[in-house]
């Protein structure tokens, strides 16, 4: 949701004109693909991290613009909701001790506008869902004053046509409806990008796909939503039903609904823009004055911006990027399944666990796709979202006989996965140290079972058996969340008990 939009009415003619545009710009994308017209390899990575604005008290605070003011860098930017920033990372070179740099760089950057939030009697809170978030804070009242926020909440809410229905059962149930696309705002992930050229998209994406389970068995950090314990990682269920533009009927039709898994293994990027465009009707039919297919007659490189805006409003975990930088296209696998949170040290964990996994797996013989149904894969995202570290996934059974068996998944990751992540972070040139420091957090968490949706279900729990009650146990939770990030140790070593 970055492109610069203006808010506006569409009629019928701004649709088909998209529509138009849109089916120029896939046949611009398989002329550069055809051409080989793609920068080369380059091992380059990017961050983008989600961030809360809480009070002392642990309540959400609505002054982002206030805020952003204060902080005056181009590298936080605002996001849905009032309550929400965002950090962008430049890119970094994967290799060496690029993971301490990128720790430093976070530290650095989230301690300066934690001090500037600070002014306005608010901080930074680095967190799945916020716990503390009523209903009453998600409301369209409380969407960022920004020109794309409203127009996608507009043409999102007239698309379904009634109000969206929000119904998670796990520990408890949650049941509610809303108006607006706000209550997707309570989201704030992770969003690790990693730079490939065409001819490694597919290896590198169903990787992604694969692992996409084990990274949330390791890293749940969403378990509260409205008062309520749901799943251990609620964001997939939350931002699926917060922004469902099919109504009933729509869905049991079989529709796709636009926060989207997939549903195959893919052979190539053109794959999956060719699936946005033939299953995703246009939210925000804007043309831009560019003629992909002349740029490209007249020997440039088009930036094909219906395209990547479209490729924007399909919330696919793990989502295709095309972009040009120094007039050379690239593509970009934009990996969209962690929570933010809970530390700067297992943000970059995680970080480490998943790039060295992905190049490991897209470099195997005997790829995990060929042994995984992809069916397997989605039900095992399902599963890790709903257990966090308790989750058992489907997984092949090691020899040549094939075949799946379900596992422990911290069993998997500490015995199967950690070596195959070290050995992938030793290709990519990444030094011993930084390997085995923060591979070291993902094998403590494991051993400990212990991740940031377990800390806080557990300490909750306590807050509730010394005698609080639920909405001063949730509140007394992310304080103490908030103390404990801001000290920086990993999630893994906090005391499950409030002060």
């Amino acid at each position: 949701m970055g492109e610069k939009v203006v808010a506006g009415a569409f009629d019928l003619s701004d649709r088909q004109r998209y529509r138009g545009k849109l089916r120029e710009c896939l046949t611009g994308l398989e002329r550069l693909l055809e051409e080989k017209r793609f920068d080369r390899p380059r091992n380059l990575m990017g961050l983008e991290i989600e961030l809360n604005l809480t009070g002392a008290d642990g309540m959400p605070r609505m002054v982002n613009a206030q805020v952003l003011e204060r902080i005056a860098s181009r590298d936080f930017q605002t996001e849905l909701a009032m309550f929400n920033l965002e950090v962008n990372i430049a890119p970094h070179r994967l290799g060496d001790r690029v993971l301490d740099r990128l720790a430093e760089e976070l530290r650095t950057g989230f301690a300066y506008a934690d001090r500037k939030a600070g002014e306005l009697d608010a901080g930074i809170m680095m967190i799945g869902i916020l716990p503390t978030l009523a209903r009453q804070d998600l409301v369209s009242a409380n969407l960022s004053d920004v020109d794309r926020y409203a127009l996608l909440n507009d043409q999102i809410v007239a698309a379904r046509g009634e109000d969206f229905v929000l119904d998670i059962s796990g520990v408890e149930r949650l049941t509610c409806t809303s108006g607006s696309i706000a209550p997707e705002a309570a989201c704030t992930s992770v969003q690790m990008h990693l730079q490939v050229t065409p001819g490694r998209f597919a290896d590198v994406w169903n990787a992604a796909q694969a692992v996409a389970a084990a990274q949330i068995v390791v890293g749940a950090n969403a378990p509260f939503l409205f008062g309520r314990e749901l799943w251990r990682e609620s964001r997939p269920p939350l931002f699926q039903q917060a922004i469902d533009t099919r109504p009933p009927e729509l869905q049991a039709q079989g529709v796709r609904p636009r926060t989207w898994f997939g549903e195959r293994w893919i052979d190539g990027p053109l794959d999956l823009f060719q699936e946005n465009l033939r299953y995703f009707p246009p939210l925000l039919p804007i043309c831009d004055e560019e003629e992909p297919l002349r740029v490209l007659a007249d020997g440039g490189v088009p930036r094909l911006t219906e395209l990547v805006l479209h490729n924007g409003t399909v919330y696919r975990w793990n989502r295709p990027v095309y972009d040009v930088s120094d007039g050379v296209p690239h593509l970009r696998v934009e990996n969209r399944v962690l929570p933010a949170g809970p530390t700067v040290v297992d943000v970059i964990a995680n970080a480490a666990f998943y790039y060295g996994l992905v190049r490991a797996l897209a470099e195997e013989n005997r790829p995990i796709w060929s042994r995984l149904p992809f069916e397997a894969a989605a039900r095992n995202f399902d599963e890790a979202c709903r257990h966090g570290i308790d989750a058992e996934l489907e997984w092949p059974r090691p020899g040549r006989y094939g075949g799946t068996a379900r596992t422990s998944g911290v069993h998997l990751v500490r015995e199967e996965l950690l070596p195959l992540a070290a050995a992938g972070l030793d290709a990519w040139g990444v030094a011993a140290a930084d390997r085995d420091l923060y591979l070291g957090v993902i094998e403590q968490r494991c051993r400990r079972r212990v991740n940031g949706a377990s800390w806080q279900a557990a300490v909750y729990h306590r807050a509730l058996d010394a005698g609080l009650e639920r909405e001063a146990a949730l509140a007394a939770t992310t304080r103490r969340y908030g103390e404990l990030m801001r000290g920086g140790e990993p999630v893994h070593t906090w005391p499950q008990d409030l002060p």
